[in-house]
This record gives structure tokens, C-alpha cells and sequence, in this order.
């Protein structure tokens, strides 16, 4: 099979299987009616589901399962694994219930992403961040499914897109499995190696990368999770809540699924120009909307979305070539090992951000919560600036940092 080949069947498969990490976000007002919930709690439907993902990354990275396993395998199992436990959720009897499924699902979701990007990695040497930039946007636009299908449906028909989601990550396990292997450029399956991850943490270049992507991701998600909450006040504040969480669900599938063609476009910059710079400059644009959004808040939603829709394209950007980074600096028989670590901490670390904005929006309403958002894009950019300088760099996109 070619490699553009496995490129279509692994970004379609990504797609579909990805589409549980939102499901339950997307229709968060019903589920906090159905079961009488707070503000915190609600929160705790996306940030279950981060733990989740970051306890599912750690004992896969501790235990190397994708260097040692068959990646599309683990991505297949993984992926029915989500699809069942997202069924569970919409015949939960309680939100605790839910909430410990949505952990579930989490943890079924490490074992869908960091393959995913493991796989390519395997398949592609030159190209290899336009081919994860094309992953990632395709994943992008999955996750961003459950809110255009809450629009399409009655607001009561919460179940309905839960469901929807399961059947699309089921689907994409099927997919996955069309790829013949791992790749014609991926390391033979090592040992166990209960020093692999020490190793990875002292390994400077991989971690500056890392770096980066922790600033990037303390903004990315929890602006995906609370942006419906934002627009929904921004309309209230502008005397137009009729109508505001549909208006909302649509808009965030558009700020979501925006975010697949700037991880296109930045593959392929990035390629050309350096991992580096295209990372930096896209860091810049997202943590300079989370500054400003708080001026356009109560404003129409034809002078609002222009805005959103630059921040989410610019938010996910960077978000494939801070992975293929790490593709290309980590040693090559712990590829996998590496992406799943530097998952983990990403998704760690929003556990703490998405728990943060509500609370700030409880105190100081929500204009201008965003803007604390922005730390991360700064230090994001710090330690890019810092790995550009290190002669490792040139490990980067056939030399171009």
C-alpha cells in the first residue's frame, strides 16, 4: 500500500474515532438539566475524560505498549473500547457513573492518538509534518463532530449524539485496521524497558519540544471545552439568548473544525520553513485572540466569529509539529514511547486549565477569562526559541529547525 494511501485511511479512521472526546461536551447543558449539576461539575465531563487520557497515556509510555505492540492493533481495540464506553454514558443512571465512563473513555483514547502519529511516523520521512499535520487536523475535525451534530438535533436529544459518537469510533477502529502495518521506516518491536521514560526526560531537545507543546495545550482545550460557554454569554451580554446554545453549538463546530486546515497548512509550512518558527508564529496568533477576545465579547456574531475562527485555526496550528518534533529528535526505537509521554503531560496539564476558567468566570464573569489563557502560548514560544538555538534542531525538517 502507499503511503497516501495509508495517510487517507489513518486520517478517516482518526476522524471517526475521535469523535467520543466532545460527545459529552456537546450537549453539556442537557446533561447538567438531567442530572442537576454545577458549573464544576459539568466541567468534570471533559476533564474526567483528560485524566483519563493521561492515566491511559502513562502506563502505555511506562510499559513502551507502542513500541512493542502492533500501533494500528492497539488503535483498533482502543477505539471499540471508546465506542462502548460512550454508549454507556447515555444509559448511565447517574453523573457519577457518567463521569467514571468518561475516565474510561479517556483512557481508551491514549491508545488512539499518540499510534495514530506513531503510525506516520513509520510510513513517512520526508513530508512526515504535512502527513501528521493532515492527522491531527482530520482528528481536529472529529473531535468537533459531536457539536454539529447537537445542532442538526433537538436539544433533548442528547442521547442521540452520544450515540452518533459511538458508532463513529467504532467505525474508525474498522478503518484503522485497513492499514497493512506499522511501516516500511518503523523500529522492529523492542523489549521492555523500565528506563525508557527516565531516559526521555533527560533527553534536553525532546523535552524543550515538549515545552512547547505544554503551552500550547494549556490553551487548546480549554478554550475548546468553554468556548459554547463564552458565545452563549457573549449573547446574553448583547440582549439575545434566544436561541444562543444552538447559535453556540454551530459556531464551535466552525472554531473547532477550522482548526484541520490550520494543521494542514502549518504541515506543510513547516516543512519548508522550520518547525520552529511555523510553531512560534502560531503560538503568537492564538495567545494574541485570547488577549483580545474579551473586547469582542457582547459583540454580533458576524464581527464575533471572524475572530474565533482565526484563533481556532491558529490554536491547533502547532500542534502536529510539536509531535513530529519529538519524532524526530526522541531515539528511534522509542518513537511511540516518546509521543505517548509527551501526550500525557499535554493532557495533564488541562485537566488544570479547563478546571481553572470556570471558576475565574464565577468571579469575574466571562469577557475576559480567556485572556489567562495566553500565559501558555508565551512560554509555548519561549522554549521553541530556545530549542531553535540548539544544534539538535537541525534534526528538524531535514535541517530547516
Amino acid at each position: 500500500m502507499k503511503p497516501g494511501r495509508v495517510l487517507f485511511y489513518l486520517s478517516v479512521a482518526e476522524l471517526l474515532a475521535m469523535a467520543p472526546w466532545f460527545s459529552a461536551s456537546a450537549v453539556a447543558p442537557a446533561l447538567s438539566q438531567h442530572w442537576a449539576l454545577s458549573a464544576t461539575q459539568t466541567a468534570w465531563l471533559t476533564i474526567s475524560v483528560q485524566l483519563g487520557f493521561v492515566v491511559g497515556a502513562l502506563v502505555s509510555a511506562t510499559l513502551t505498549l507502542p513500541d512493542r505492540w502492533s500501533a494500528r492493533r492497539l488503535l483498533a481495540g482502543a477505539a471499540f473500547c471508546a465506542a462502548a464506553a460512550t454508549a454507556a454514558v447515555a444509559a448511565a443512571p447517574s453523573a457519577g457513573l457518567a463521569i467514571a465512563l468518561r475516565g474510561l473513555t479517556g483512557v481508551c483514547l491514549a491508545g488512539v492518538y499518540p499510534p495514530g502519529m506513531k503510525i506516520l511516523a513509520g510510513w513517512f520521512r520526508e513530508g512526515r509534518g504535512l502527513a501528521i499535520g493532515i492527522l491531527v487536523g482530520a482528528l481536529t475535525l472529529g473531535s468537533a463532530g459531536p457539536h454539529l451534530v447537537r445542532w442538526a438535533v433537538p436539544e433533548e436529544s442528547w442521547r442521540l449524539v452520544l450515540g452518533v459518537a459511538a458508532v463513529s469510533a467504532a467505525a474508525g477502529a474498522l478503518l484503522a485496521l485497513r492499514v497493512p502495518h506499522d511501516g516500511p521506516f518503523a523500529v522492529p518491536a523492542t523489549a521492555f524497558d523500565w528506563g525508557a521514560v527516565p531516559r526521555l526526560l533527560r533527553n534536553r531537545p525532546t523535552m524543550l519540544a515538549n515545552a512547547g507543546y505544554l503551552g500550547h495545550m494549556w490553551e487548546l482545550y480549554a478554550m475548546w471545552t468553554w468556548i459554547p460557554a463564552w458565545v452563549v454569554a457573549s449573547e446574553a451580554a448583547r440582549g439575545a439568548p434566544r436561541g444562543a446554545a444552538a447559535r453556540a453549538a454551530l459556531l464551535t463546530f466552525g472554531v473547532i473544525g477550522i482548526g484541520a486546515l490550520g494543521s494542514w497548512l502549518a504541515g506543510a509550512a513547516a516543512d519548508r520553513w522550520g518547525r520552529t518558527l511555523v510553531t512560534s508564529v502560531a503560538l503568537a496568533v492564538s495567545g494574541g485572540c485570547c488577549v483580545v477576545s474579551g473586547s469582542v465579547f457582547g459583540a454580533p456574531l458576524i464581527a464575533l466569529a471572524p475572530l474565533l475562527l482565526v484563533w481556532g485555526a491558529a490554536i491547533v496550528a502547532d500542534s502536529a509539529q510539536f509531535s513530529t518534533a519529538v519524532s524526530e529528535l526522541a531515539p528511534r526505537h522509542l518513537v511511540g514511547t516518546a509521543l505517548t509521554l509527551q501526550t500525557s503531560l499535554g493532557f495533564l496539564l488541562t485537566a488544570a486549565s479547563i478546571y481553572l476558567l470556570p471558576l475565574l468566570a464565577s468571579a469575574l464573569g466571562w469577557r475576559w477569562v480567556m485572556a489567562a489563557l495566553a500565559t501558555g502560548p508565551a512560554i509555548g514560544i519561549t522554549a521553541m526559541l530556545a530549542l531553535r538555538r540548539r544544534p539538535e534542531a537541525l534534526q528538524l525538517a531535514g535541517g530547516r529547525r
